[in-house]
């Protein structure tokens, strides 16, 4: 009896060891390494293969003004992880090194960085260097750090390139700087609008020749609604526009280019919100700048430039101030989608972070908020502009700074903290911490490629806690369906094709929570699983 009793032992024991061991597939998680499914409450989910909308050209950042100075000054380390963050499509056991961004936007500055203390842009690095200098000659070694990443985006497989402008060259400017003191006029004189044009179009020309880079699109005005004067704060370049002024460059930029092989389109044209594309604003003499759609792409209309073979039939804008509430967000973007298809033009989303102060009440605020808290905030944005703008790519603003005055991760994807601390200067190298933002835009940028199309998902009981969007993979052998889940619960997803009765089969997913950053995990059972507070992107076959 006694021997029979350690037998049983030794037997129990060797059990106990092929379980725990690494050599063990399923390493105690079920057949084939699959979890059980968590508890939750399980809605259904229809997908419609054949309903399609925008078809998706990429998700991206842009590289103002942090990069230019850790590109330049910082260790070949911490610039490789930072880029690796970006730009890399590796997913390795189980965990993706980065986001997989397939769309940077390349800063070309104005020259306030060369004017230094006398730009009156007090924070130095919101200065922007000029390649150009004003006796006419071109210094390709300006912009180094920023040329440094937009090289890693290559490197990394990044497909799409926009050059983008926030002020003329200082020396084209009625005022010699960087910022502008005409208030709703440009700043860029009369007599050097083909000179600028000729400027961009060179830079252009250079990068393909010398970095084998061609730029899909060169943005040349920003925000134009804004007058951008001087500012008692950090300060940045930045120049009013009216809508007359801007078809004038334009025109400038379509000759500039038609001159050259570039495959470079015009991108316009960067309105400050939503609203200004499809209203008349008779605020701060805003008139003139507001209702672009109508005004640049409208046939009739005396600044018409949608008839020239250079400008791309896009509009674009920035999420800024109409993000406060979900009805809010709605109403706005069925608006500029409205009003973009009824002249044909496809809709850009180019710069968003945090701004705002109102938001939704089931906001916690921002003193309160969680790194989490802000970037689910961010899919909430995301998830509307996808969905009734239709927007075919979606940036970022910031893709790295430093975090200051408790803003947390509100404006950078990523926080790069100078040798000397947080406050300090950004030419000494230091450390770079990934945030929640990152990860959650990763649940789309990593796994929605360029060429997907975004699909019909009816998801049962969707609302501003619970909502999805789908894709399909240009093979149409993959969906990729993205879930948010602000709720204080868990949801299983049991996901079919509509009007087929066929179950759609999660593969994989990958979730970014308080406590997850895209963790790839498999489960048993053909339902997909979001936990409460979480994004999950899943893959399904």
């Amino acid at each position: 009896m006694k021997k029979s009793f350690h037998i049983l032992l030794a037997c129990l024991f060797t059990l106990f060891l092929y379980n725990c061991s690494d050599d063990n597939p399923s390493g105690g998680e079920g057949d084939e390494g699959k979890l059980p499914i968590p508890s939750g409450t399980t809605k259904t989910a229809s997908i419609n293969l054949t309903r399609t909308y925008q078809e998706m050209e990429g998700f991206g950042a842009s590289d103002c003004w942090a990069p230019n100075f850790v590109g330049k000054y910082w260790t070949s380390a911490q610039k490789e992880k930072i880029a690796r963050l970006l730009f890399s499509q590796e997913i390795k056991n189980g965990q993706p090194e980065g986001i997989g961004l397939s769309m940077w936007r390349f800063n070309l500055g104005g020259g306030s960085s060369e004017q230094g203390d006398n730009s009156n842009i007090n924070n130095k690095v919101r200065r922007a260097e000029c390649f150009l200098s004003e006796n006419g000659n071109y210094t390709w070694t300006k912009h180094a750090g920023q040329q440094y990443f937009i090289e890693k985006a290559k490197e990394y497989g990044c497909e799409k390139y926009v050059m983008f402008s926030n002020s003329p060259p200082v020396f084209y400017n009625y005022n010699g700087k960087g910022y502008s003191e005409r208030g709703e006029y440009s700043n860029l004189k009369e007599e050097h609008y083909d000179d600028f044009a000729t400027y961009m179009v060179t830079v252009a020309e250079w990068f393909k020749t010398n970095k084998n880079i061609e730029f899909d699109f060169i943005s040349p005005v920003n925000e134009p609604q804004y007058d951008w004067g001087p500012s008692n704060d950090d300060g940045q370049e930045g120049s009013g526009w009216q809508n007359s002024e801007i078809s004038k460059l334009a025109r400038s930029l379509n000759n500039a280019l038609q001159k050259t092989s570039l495959n470079t389109k015009i991108l316009l044209a960067e309105a400050g919100d939503w609203t200004y594309l499809y209203q008349k604003d008779y605020s701060n003499n805003r008139e003139n700048r507001s209702d672009v759609i109508a005004d640049l792409f409208g046939a009739g209309s005396e600044n018409y430039i949608g008839n020239l073979p250079g400008v791309a039939p896009i509009i674009c804008g920035h999420s800024y101030w109409t993000d406060g509430s979900w009805d809010g967000m709605a109403d706005v973007r069925q608006k500029v989608y409205n009003k973009a298809d009824a002249y044909n033009l496809k809709v850009y989303q180019t710069e968003w972070s945090m701004l705002g102060d109102n938001y939704d009440s089931d906001y916690p605020g921002h003193d309160n908020a969680s790194f989490t808290d802000i970037a689910l905030y961010m899919s909430k944005v995301i998830h509307q502009d996808l969905t009734l703008a239709n927007v075919s790519s979606w940036s970022y603003w910031t893709s790295m700074d430093n975090e200051r005055w408790n803003h947390k991760n509100r404006f950078l994807l990523i926080n790069v903290i100078p040798g000397d601390g947080a406050y300090g200067d950004m030419e000494k190298s230091g450390t770079s911490e990934d945030t929640k933002s990152l990860w959650v835009l990763g649940n789309y940028s990593l796994f929605v490629r360029p060429g997907y199309k975004r699909i019909a998902l009816e998801l049962q009981d969707s609302s501003k806690n619970l909502f999805g969007t789908a894709f399909i993979a240009p093979e149409g052998n993959q969906v990729v369906c993205v879930y948010t889940n602000l709720s204080g619960k868990a949801i299983n997803i049991d996901a079919e094709i509509k009007n087929s009765g066929k179950n759609m089969k999660p593969v994989r997913q990958y979730t970014t929570s308080s406590d997850k950053n895209l963790k790839e995990e498999t489960f048993e059972e053909e339902l997909a699983h979001i936990p409460s507070n979480a994004i999950v992107t899943v893959i399904y076959e």
